[in-house]
């Protein structure tokens, strides 16, 4: 049997809501069976899925990466700073875009997938930019020592990352002109999220982060000992071999 009924309330409210979970605890002691549909009904169920999707995916995608980084750079130390580096940008991003999106922009709302969508594009688009920074650092702290090698990989990288990151920027802020409110919003969190990353959290906050740790970050690898690491600058000294001694002072930890 079905009975059509017509709610008093604005079909996106928060009021809407509430009524239809309130009318699904009613109808089910009467039939435990009965099924509540429509649009608000809908709306509510898929908000739920996303959050429970957002509980359920983020800490497993988080672990996973955080054991591919382990395995990767044979640290413990180092992928944790990594993976908290990648949520504080994500963070970051959300917050801002809301602050965007209710004060500046004034839309109505959001769509239920777009905090696990843009979750999904910044936290890939990190860990690619914390890869390849982190790996190139582990390669030349082998040869020169960890702070050395910090500020060689960040030299190295630094420009390629900045780049790939405004470039990837302009490409999603290029959604924005799509006059649909889920991709408006997700090119906004993407495209801030990225420079947002590549500027200041992976140019900046990690290598800094990084150098003032020193050897330690390696941890517990055999680079994490640090008479390890002095032995190494002790042999190639605090420049490294083949650089010029006037840029000695510019790598010297």
């Amino acid at each position: 049997m079905l009975i059509n009924a017509t709610l008093n309330y604005a079909a996106d409210s928060n009021e809407a809501e509430d009524a239809v979970q309130a009318l699904r605890q009613e109808v089910r002691t009467v039939d435990a069976g009965a099924l509540v549909g429509g649009v608000t009904a809908t709306a509510l169920d898929t908000n739920t899925t996303a959050q429970r999707d957002l509980v359920i995916i983020i800490p497993i995608v988080l672990a996973v990466i955080l054991v591919i980084l382990m395995l990767l750079l044979r640290s413990v130390l180092a992928p944790v700073v990594l993976v908290l580096s990648v949520v504080l940008s994500y963070g970051a991003a959300m917050g801002v875009s809301a602050l965007v999106f209710n004060n500046i922009l004034g839309f109505p709302g959001a769509d239920a997938t777009v905090p696990l969508f843009g979750f999904v594009f910044l936290v890939a688009l990190g860990v690619d930019y914390n890869i390849f920074l982190m790996s190139r650092v582990r390669e030349e702290s082998l040869k020169h020592g960890t702070r050395p090698g910090i500020l060689r990989g960040l030299g190295v990288t630094g420009g390629v990352i900045t780049s790939a990151g405004v470039v990837l920027a302009a490409t999603f802020a290029a959604l924005g002109v799509i006059p649909i409110m889920f991709l408006v919003q997700l090119a906004f969190i993407v495209a801030f999220g990225v420079l947002l990353d590549t500027v200041l959290v992976r140019s900046l906050l990690v290598p800094a982060l990084a150098y003032d740790i020193g050897p330690r970050i390696w941890w517990p690898g055999t680079l994490g000992r640090p008479e390890l690491d002095a032995a190494v600058l002790r042999e190639v000294g605090p420049a490294g071999p083949g650089l010029h001694p006037a840029s000695e002072a510019a790598v010297r930890p």
